[in-house]
């Protein structure tokens, strides 16, 4: 007769399956492998995961506003003057009253560099909208870099000194710095400055379609 089946109900030590060790090792194993993944995970990413993230971003600019600050001086009219300098040196002899003289005619050749000083261009005088690729550029006025006479071609043209008068050994440089004066003023005329101010807009806003701009605005200070 087969001998009844143990109620697994009944009081007792439990039952282990067939083929295991003892109770929970498989959970405790997986535990330990998770932990090790892990702790290898932690051990690789741990300074990345530590260290804050950052990410640089530029803006693009147009390189020809680095160029128009490296151009500096941009010289956009040169005038030609011619000069008659018409200088006397009167002098008194005897208590005053004997008036004699000392006159120079200069004949002067000169000419004056008429530009925009680029270095003068402030910190916010130069934008541009990549967007829209327009560029704004707003300018000093246009000033005299240079006048200078043509040695070769100013000369002496008539000296003359009274009998009583003593020769002033000045009268020619006098002569001459005032005509350098004279080219000065003819380059500063109206006429002259509109002609610098308009070649000064053409080169800059040719300058800008070379560098990428696709739109130019000029405006003067």
């Amino acid at each position: 007769m087969t001998d009844p089946l143990p109620d697994p109900y009944a009081g007792g030590a439990p039952l282990a399956r067939a083929g295991h060790g003892k109770p929970g090792t498989p959970k405790l194993t997986l535990l330990l492998v998770a932990a090790a993944v892990l702790g290898g995970a932690v051990a690789i990413l741990g300074p990345r995961l530590l260290t804050p993230s950052s990410g640089i971003s530029s803006r693009p600019t147009p390189s020809f506003i680095t160029a128009i600050r490296e151009v500096s001086r941009l010289e956009t009219a040169e005038v030609h003057v011619e000069k008659v300098v018409d200088l006397t040196d009167k002098q008194s002899r005897f208590f005053d009253l004997v008036e004699t003289r000392d006159a120079l005619l200069l004949v002067a050749v000169g000419h004056a560099t008429v530009g925009v000083d680029l270095s003068k261009v402030r910190e916010g005088d130069v934008t541009f909208t990549p967007e829209t690729g327009v560029a704004s550029l707003t300018l000093p006025e246009p000033e005299v870099f240079s006048a200078n006479l043509d040695e070769d071609q100013t000369y002496v043209y008539a000296r003359s000194t009274d009998l009583l008068a003593k020769r002033n050994e000045h009268l020619e440089a006098s002569a001459r710095r005032e005509a350098v004066r004279a080219i000065e003023k003819a380059a500063m005329t109206s006429d002259v400055m509109g002609r610098a101010k308009a070649q000064a807009e053409r080169q800059l806003k040719a300058l800008g379609a070379q560098m990428g701009a696709k739109h130019v605005e000029i405006h003067w200070r």
